[in-house]
C-alpha cells in the first residue's frame, strides 16, 4: 500500500463565515486498465458514500447543513464542500478519513456499481453528454484521453472489490493530493492523517502516451434535434499558448458579447444552446464547440463555427471583440475567486493537484496578455485539426 502524499494551501478571508473545502487528487479516467473503464469514477463513489460510524461522508457532511460533491475527470478527482465556518475542521477530518481510509467491503462496493450503472444509463440516454464522450474518442483515438471519463457498464461490471481495493491502495494513495481551504480561519489537520509536504515537492505521477492519428468519421445527422460538438486538439497544460486557445474559446462562447452569439443567435436564428471551452490535460488539450441543432440546421451550424474559424485565423479578432473576450475570462475568475468554493477548486484543478504553481492573478496577467495574432495563431491550429461529432447520428445516406 502507497503512503499518501499530501499538499495543503489555505487562503484565510475573516470576512468569510463559510468555508470552502477541496480536496483534488491527481488520479483520472485515463489511469482506468483498458477492461476496467469507470473504475476510478466508482472510487469516487465510493469515498463520498462509503459509510463512516454508519454515516457517508455526504451524509454527515449536509447533516450539518454543508453541501458536498464530487466529480472525476480524465486526470483528476475532486472532492468537496462549502460548510460553515464552524464545522470546517471536522469536515476536512471526515473528507481526509473518507478519501484515504474508506470502507471498501464488498457490499459497499456491490451496491454503489448498481448505482454507478444507472448513472451511466442516464448519460447514455443524454445526447448532450454522449456527444461530449464521442468528440474526445475521435480526437484521441485509442489513447487514454480518448476514454469515457464516467466509464463503461462493462468496465463497472468487470470491477470486482478486490480491483478496487487495489486500485485505491496502489493508484489512489500514490497519486499526489491537493487540500485547498478557503474560509475565515486557518485549517486544523487532525492529527494521524496523512503527511503534508511543501508545495511543488511532487511531480505529476502521468506518464506521456504518443498521440495516435486525428479520426474523423463520416458526419450523419438525424431528421431531429441533435448535438453537434466540433473540436480540436490543442496546447497540453502549462503550455504558454493556452491563453490564446482559451480566448478564442470566449470569441465562439455562449456570451451575447461573442461572434458566434451575434452571427448563430442574432443574425441567423440557428442557435439557442451552445458553449465552447478548452481544456488541457498532460499531452495535449481539446478545444471544443458544442451547440445544439434543429432539424436540418445541423450543416449550416457547422460551417457558420468554422467560418468564423477561418476568418480569427485570417485577420484575427477586432480590437473590441478582443477586448470584450479578455474580459469576459477575467472577470470569470474574479467570480471564481470570490466564491470560497470555485476558489478552492480552482486552485486543485489548476496546480494540478498540488504540483504546478498558478495563482489567479498570473492567470489574469496572462489573459491580458493575449494579442489578436496569439488568438489568430490560435484559430490556424484549430482548422488545422477540426473534426465534428453528432449525437444522436442519423442513418448512413
Amino acid at each position: 500500500m502507497a503512503d499518501p502524499v499530501l499538499t495543503v494551501s489555505s487562503e484565510v478571508r475573516p470576512d468569510l463565515r463559510t468555508t470552502g473545502i477541496c480536496l483534488t487528487v491527481a488520479l483520472g479516467s485515463r489511469t482506468d486498465p483498458p477492461e476496467l473503464g469507470g473504475l476510478t469514477h466508482l472510487l469516487e463513489h465510493l469515498v463520498m458514500s462509503a459509510p463512516l460510524d454508519g454515516r457517508s461522508f455526504s451524509a454527515r457532511t449536509e447533516w450539518l447543513g454543508g453541501s458536498v460533491n464530487a466529480h472525476t475527470g480524465l486526470e483528476e478527482q475532486q472532492f468537496y464542500a462549502r460548510v460553515r465556518a464552524e464545522d470546517a475542521d471536522a469536515v476536512i477530518a471526515l473528507l481526509l478519513r473518507a478519501a484515504f481510509a474508506p470502507d471498501l467491503s464488498d457490499a459497499a462496493v456491490t451496491a454503489e456499481s448498481a448505482v454507478v450503472l444507472r448513472e451511466l444509463a442516464a448519460s447514455a440516454a443524454d445526447p448532450n453528454e454522449v456527444v461530449q464522450d464521442a468528440v474526445l474518442a475521435a480526437l484521441f483515438h485509442g489513447h487514454p484521453l480518448g476514454r469515457p471519463v464516467g466509464g463503461t457498464p462493462a468496465g463497472i461490471r468487470a470491477a470486482n472489490p478486490d480491483a478496487v481495493r487495489a486500485h485505491h491502495a496502489t493508484r489512489f494513495l500514490g497519486a499526489p493530493a491537493h487540500l485547498a481551504v478557503v474560509g475565515p480561519h486557518p485549517p486544523v489537520l487532525p492529527r494521524g492523517g496523512p503527511a503534508v509536504t511543501p508545495l511543488g515537492s511532487t511531480a505529476p505521477h502521468i506518464t506521456p502516451e504518443p498521440l495516435p492519428p486525428l479520426v474523423a468519421g463520416p458526419v450523419r445527422w438525424p431528421e431531429d434535434f441533435a448535438w453537434v460538438c466540433l473540436g480540436a486538439r490543442s496546447p497540453g497544460a502549462g503550455d504558454p499558448r493556452r491563453p490564446g486557445h482559451d480566448v478564442l474559446a470566449a470569441l465562439l462562447g455562449s456570451s451575447p458579447s461573442s461572434l458566434l452569439y451575434r452571427r448563430l443567435r442574432e443574425e441567423l436564428g440557428l442557435g439557442y444552446a451552445f458553449e465552447a471551452w478548452d481544456r488541457g490535460y498532460t499531452e495535449a488539450g481539446a478545444w471544443r464547440v458544442l451547440a445544439g441543432a434543429g432539424e436540418g440546421d445541423g450543416a449550416q451550424v457547422v460551417d457558420v463555427v468554422r467560418d468564423l474559424l477561418a476568418d480569427l485565423a485570417g485577420r484575427g479578432p477586432a480590437d473590441e471583440d478582443l477586448d470584450a473576450a479578455r474580459r469576459g475570462l477575467q472577470m470569470r475568475l474574479l467570480v471564481d475567486s470570490e466564491d470560497p468554493l470555485e476558489a478552492a477548486r480552482s486552485l486543485g484543478v489548476r496546480t494540478r493537484a498540488g504540483t504546478a504553481p498558478w495563482s489567479a492573478e498570473e492567470q489574469q496577467a496572462a489573459i491580458r496578455a493575449v494579442t489578436a495574432e496569439d488568438v489568430a495563431a490560435a484559430a490556424r491550429a484549430v482548422c488545422a485539426g477540426l473534426i465534428t461529432v453528432v449525437r444522436p447520428e442519423g442513418r448512413p445516406r
